[in-house]
């Protein structure tokens, strides 16, 4: 009989996903398999799908696809080129105990042939990594479940973990402020704003198990409690919180926001985008945007903030915004998810 292979410990890095292309047929296909997502718009099946096949596809695609092409390298989408860094640094990093792979939620590469590929490679057990440092049922949580029903096709199920939201761990936090403190000591910013992707209110009322904690009244996110543990409102405060700690900012020189907001709902605020205006008109010449709900630069940190926002800034009055990177797949955040890794999991039994 011939002896057991050495035990080794699949991780499956997660993101959003990105279009094939920029353009308007692959947009389509993308956002038809993001937007139909019901924890995405959380709508019952019906009006869902009559906002996304007769609002939403008809004339969104087009448009974004038109933004796709301000951002894509090259290499392709500037989100898949930084996680394919991340996914291959990180293996190295880690050594042979481990296996990385790599599948996006929405688009390519998908989840299905990355588990697929983690169990050729024999893996005795998989830990689901979402790249979302904030949990929102719309992201980590869409992904974990997907990840988990894909998982439990296989005839034999091999034992799954799910790395918890990593929003103020330290190591984290330490790897953000090494990526983000050159910039801002080479600009010199009169004015950091934190910029998160934002989500309707009513989902972060969903996460409210009490439903008398979220959004109930103005301080609700100052502190993470039993009932808005699953808060992504919440936890997006808590990540500002740590970075101004370490990189030393004041309330005064410091604001907190929330980007990417659609149609007319409300969704959680203050909101990005007016918080801007408030800044030109009370003097604020030169601004950082930093934006920590995501690992990676992308469409929201590229587009919207570095090109769209930056407009904005200026067309207002202002003198010059300008995006602090991600973190994308720089060493510090290799060495610092390698480490939040190795203390997450257990060796497989």
């Amino acid at each position: 009989m011939e002896p057991l292979a050495p035990k080794k410990t699949g991780i499956l890095l997660i993101n959003l996903g990105t279009p094939d292309a920029p353009r308007t047929g692959p947009v389509r296909k993308y956002l038809r398999e993001f937007l139909g997502d019901p924890r995405v718009i959380d709508l019952p099946a019906i009006p869902r799908a009559l906002l996304l096949n007769l609002i939403i596809l008809p004339t969104r695609p087009q448009k974004s696809a038109a933004l796709y092409r301000k951002v894509w390298t090259d290499e392709g989408s500037p989100l898949l080129v930084h996680s394919n860094s991340l996914q291959a640094d990180l293996a190295r990093e880690l050594g042979e105990q481990y296996c990385v792979e790599l599948g996006m939620r929405y688009g390519n590469p998908d989840m299905a042939s990355a588990l697929d590929r983690l169990r050729a490679r024999g893996v005795n057990q998989i830990c689901l990594v979402p790249l979302y440092p904030q949990y929102s049922a719309s992201s980590t949580g869409s992904a974990v479940a997907r990840a988990l029903e894909l998982v439990s096709q296989s005839w034999d199920v091999p034992a799954v973990m799910t790395l918890k939201p990593f929003y103020d761990d330290p190591r984290y936090i330490d790897a953000v402020c090494a990526v983000s403190k050159p910039a801002l000591d080479s600009f010199q910013p009169d004015h950091v704003l934190f910029s998160f992707h934002g989500l309707p209110e009513r989902q972060i009322h969903k996460s409210d198990a009490s439903g008398k904690t979220c959004l109930a009244q103005e301080d609700c996110c100052q502190q993470i409690n039993e009932a808005n543990q699953h808060c992504y409102r919440a936890q997006c405060f808590a990540t500002a919180r740590a970075l101004c700690q370490q990189l030393e900012l004041s309330s005064e020189n410091h604001s907190v926001a929330f980007q990417s907001r659609l149609g007319r709902t409300p969704w959680i605020r203050p909101y990005a985008d007016v918080l801007l205006d408030e800044l030109v008109e009370q003097g604020v010449k030169k601004v950082a945007v930093m934006c920590p709900a995501f690992v990676a630069d992308c469409l929201e940190t590229l587009e919207e903030i570095a090109i769209r926002a930056g407009e904005q800034w200026k067309a207002k009055g202002g003198e010059e915004l300008r995006l602090i990177p991600s973190l994308n797949s720089d060493p510090h955040w290799v060495k610092a998810l390698a480490s939040i890794l190795r203390t997450s999991i257990s060796p497989p039994q």
